[in-house]
């Protein structure tokens, strides 16, 4: 107990300590959405190499687990208040359902694909679960965002499928977009929930590792004989500590800094640094239709933040 409640402390300190200036958020932001567009990189890079999808996962919720076992202990790890739907969400849609799926897409389609359906559509689903589930409507500036979003999804996938190139990425584009739905109504009830961060982290890992991953055992396809140890333990930092634990400390850093839709705003980087970052580190292909279509999605994200209204707001008042 008392070891829980100094890893607790702990964390509470860095980020009292941290100075709060708004160039370490911006830092912060931008280190977050790099990570972001990495975490497709390089799960696209294992799943067509040496890693199956559910080693990748497998090597993702584990090591967390454990590391952050003092803080669950702590918390707890039941989202209390909850319907069973909500809580069945929570417990394992952000930690385990939402990477398997994307994960599973990468093994299909290229991360320059991924950057602009997963994260790059988010805020459209996300826009449509607010409304379905509380009834939230977006205002005209953040409407036209989501139509631009929309519309370069449909250049980045529709127009592959029906011209046949990348025979069988339409796979992945189905799985990019259902995974990135499935983060969506997440994100409404993870808001809704009232938990922390740091708490929802945890419930999400503990609930992964416990019921998650005795299924991707079961697939058969958890052997690891095609890695390295050394291939594994690269994956474990990058995938455990740097993407599923790094990245949430830094988003909730830089959202305490600059404010919710600034933070969000950074978004927009994410299909734009996976479409370069496809071409640089992978060798994907990129058509000048897919570049306008990602460009697309990048506005929009950046409309649909709402950062716009809040400035203008700011200016005003």
């Amino acid at each position: 107990m008392a070891f829980s409640r100094a890893v607790i402390n702990s964390w509470k300190a860095v980020q009292m300590n941290l100075p709060n200036t708004r160039a370490l958020g911006l830092v912060a932001a931008l280190a977050t959405v790099t990570i972001w567009a990495a975490f497709l990189l390089v799960t696209r890079f294992a799943v067509r190499g040496s890693f199956t999808v559910e080693e990748v996962l497998v090597l993702r919720l584990i090591p967390g687990a454990l590391v952050m076992a003092p803080v669950m202990w702590r918390l707890g790890v039941l989202p209390r208040g909850q319907s069973w739907p909500r809580a069945a969400m929570l417990m394992l849609g952000a930690s385990a359902v939402f990477p398997f799926v994307v994960s599973k897409g990468l093994s299909y389609a290229p991360a320059s694909d991924g950057g602009a359906l997963a994260p790059g559509m988010l805020p459209f689903w996300t826009a449509l679960a607010a409304y379905a589930l509380i009834g939230e409507i977006p205002g005209p500036r953040r409407r036209f965002g989501l139509a631009l979003i929309l519309t370069g999804a449909m250049v980045v996938s529709l127009w592959q499928i029906l011209a046949g190139a990348d025979d069988g990425a339409w796979k992945g584009h189905l799985m990019f977009l259902s995974g990135s739905g499935l983060w969506a109504v997440y994100s409404v009830i993870f808001r809704q929930s009232g938990l922390s961060p740091l708490h929802g982290l945890v419930i999400g890992l503990f609930w992964g590792a416990l019921l998650f991953t005795p299924f991707l055992f079961a697939t058969g396809n958890v052997t690891f004989t095609t890695s390295s140890l050394g291939d594994i333990a690269v994956m474990i930092v990058l995938q455990s500590f740097v993407i599923g634990i790094l990245a949430m400390f830094l988003f909730g850093y830089a959202v305490q800094i600059l404010g919710a839709a600034e933070a969000a705003a950074f978004g927009a980087l994410t299909p734009i640094l996976a479409l370069l970052g496809g071409v640089a580190f992978l060798g994907e292909s990129v058509t000048p239709l897919k570049v306008v279509g990602v460009a697309l999605v990048a506005v929009g994200v950046f409309l649909a933040s709402g950062v716009l209204s809040k400035a203008r707001a700011a200016a005003t008042s």
